[in-house]
């Protein structure tokens, strides 16, 4: 039996004009990370990542906190299929003016009600968010590394790096859940955070959901993040 450890990207650049850059804590929440499975003495065996910006900065931090010892991940394999939706593009489908750019609490909730509602109507087949697959072909891309990982790497242990919504997609199709409890998944994973599956070459099982082990004690208390 292997264990898949599925990491969400560290903190991106949210309300900024190019998200897709993580932020000097993202840099921190990704060294951090990969300082605590170095200190585990846990080897990864083989690596998949999406093929986003903040992406491959998160797994450079986590190979840099894991430093050039026996712990040193292999580069890793890119994997579209493990990309992020395009949110903006979800949120057009339900509010086709540009949205301001967020500076409080309650612009920060109409934001993610508008992303709620837009992602259940994409997963319903209801709207075809510009320049997106629809969502079977969004779970199409991930369902198919989690099939590489189960044909390929049996009883091995391989991290993925990629995004929320990917990530509580993969949770959703092991567990058989409704659209509605993925997105609920989605919106609350935090960044840097690990989820573990245990695997076989018939199937995927899930051992732990969106922890923070590396951020654990007291002095990382204000490093938990959400977008």
């Amino acid at each position: 039996m292997g264990t898949l450890y599925l990491v969400r990207h560290g903190q991106a650049s949210f309300g900024a004009a190019d998200y897709d850059r993580l932020s000097e804590l993202g840099h921190r929440q990704s060294r951090r990370l990969g300082q605590y499975f170095a200190e585990k003495g846990l080897r990864f065996d083989a690596v998949l990542s999406g093929t986003l910006r903040r992406h491959g900065e998160t797994f450079q931090g986590m190979a840099e906190g894991m430093g050039h010892t026996a712990q040193a991940p292999p580069a890793p394999l890119l994997w579209p299929g493990l990309n992020e939706y395009d949110s903006a593009a979800v949120i057009a489908t339900v509010h086709p003016r540009p949205l301001e750019k967020p500076d409080s609490p309650e612009m920060y909730r109409h934001h993610f009600r508008l992303l709620r509602d837009g992602l259940a109507q994409w997963m319903a087949g209801t709207v075809s968010p510009r320049g997106m697959p629809s969502y079977r072909e969004f779970v199409a891309g991930i369902t198919s590394a989690l099939d590489h990982i189960r044909a390929q790497h049996h009883g091995q242990n391989v991290l993925i790096v990629s995004s929320g919504g990917p990530i509580a997609t993969a949770v959703g199709q092991v567990l058989g859940t409704p659209p509605e409890v993925t997105i609920d998944l989605n919106l609350r994973i935090r960044n840097s955070a690990v989820t573990e599956f245990a695997f076989t070459p018939k199937r995927h099982m899930l051992l732990t959901y969106n922890t923070l082990p590396h951020l654990d004690a007291p002095d990382f208390s204000g490093w938990v993040t959400y977008a």
